[in-house]
């Protein structure tokens, strides 16, 4: 654990890194607000900046507040999410809309309490959100955070799978006293993850804080732990549900099983994954074996 003077280190070298170095990302700017910063944190977990950046920005010009989103059908919001993955987010960004518009005047709540007492959001959604929109002082753990403190500080080329109590610690006891600076650096630790210290090719040559990487300064030791696995995708039943909901998306209206059918060869699979749409509240089943996105 770093002390108080090493930590200052950390946190002037990150900052100014970041005060030159920062994208910018519309979310990040003053006219976004509290409701643009939560619709990119639901939107950016498990999909890169990239793939996010066209559909956000039609999101919130159809959408820009919640009262707008809570306003129409769930499936609305998952025709919407296109193919940015994991289209259950849609239908908790759509549920919270509908929590803040009915409990919250159509305001975000700018308080870590309230915040995660809405639908779909966790510990980590509610503390960015206080964050980044609010400049309050809370410890904000992705995966690019977790990255740098893990070699930074712990001197291990990767953190565990899931978050564990001592890296909440670590967060904890890194963070600024004051709200203003604890907030920038949140902010400023997770783009350097984004930018520097990657998961494939950490650029040490350009990050502000090699010098005291206890990583880097170990001669960055190889992982000691698992294999890293990376995920797949073709042939399994998440690339199945992608091509049965783009179907539905695409259509007017109400879609036939017939139609349904053609998009996979294998109908075992395909009925496993239409089963876990409908389960999951991303499709409707109709009558007579019709399906559409749902309305409710």
């Amino acid at each position: 654990m770093p002390d108080a003077r090493a930590a200052a280190g950390l946190h002037s070298s990150v900052i100014t890194w970041f005060g030159a170095n920062a994208r910018d990302l519309p979310w990040r700017r003053p006219d976004a607000g509290a409701w643009g910063v939560m619709v990119s944190e639901f939107m950016l977990q498990q999909t890169p900046v990239v793939r996010v950046l066209p559909v956000y920005e039609q999101w919130m010009a159809r959408w820009p507040r919640p009262a707008d989103l809570a306003a129409e059908p769930p499936g609305e919001a998952v025709r919407a999410w296109g193919r940015l993955g994991y289209p259950r987010r849609a239908l908790r960004l759509h549920g919270a809309a509908q929590a803040i518009t009915e409990r919250h005047g159509g305001e975000v709540p700018s308080e870590h309490g309230q915040l995660i007492s809405l639908p779909g959001i966790g510990e980590y959604t509610a503390a960015a959100v206080a964050s980044f929109a609010y400049g309050r002082r809370h410890a904000v753990l992705d995966t690019n955070v977790r990255r740098v403190f893990s070699r930074a500080v712990a001197g291990v080329e990767y953190p565990p799978n899931a978050t564990t109590a001592a890296e909440r610690r670590l967060a904890r006891a890194l963070l600024p006293d004051d709200e203003t600076t604890a907030a920038r650096w949140a902010a400023a630790s997770m783009e350097l993850g984004a930018l520097v210290c990657t998961a494939k090719s950490p650029a040490c040559e350009r990050c502000p804080i090699a010098a005291q990487c206890v990583w880097r300064l170990a001669g960055k030791p190889a992982h000691a732990g698992a294999p890293r696995r990376g995920q797949t995708y073709a042939g399994t039943d998440r690339q199945v549900r992608g091509k049965l909901l783009a179907v539905l998306r695409d259509a007017p209206g109400p879609v036939p099983q017939s139609q349904l059918d053609a998009v996979w060869h294998e109908p075992v699979q395909r009925a496993r994954a239409l089963d876990g749409l409908v389960a999951d509240g991303l499709v409707e089943p109709l009558a007579d074996g019709v399906y559409r996105l749902p309305l409710s």
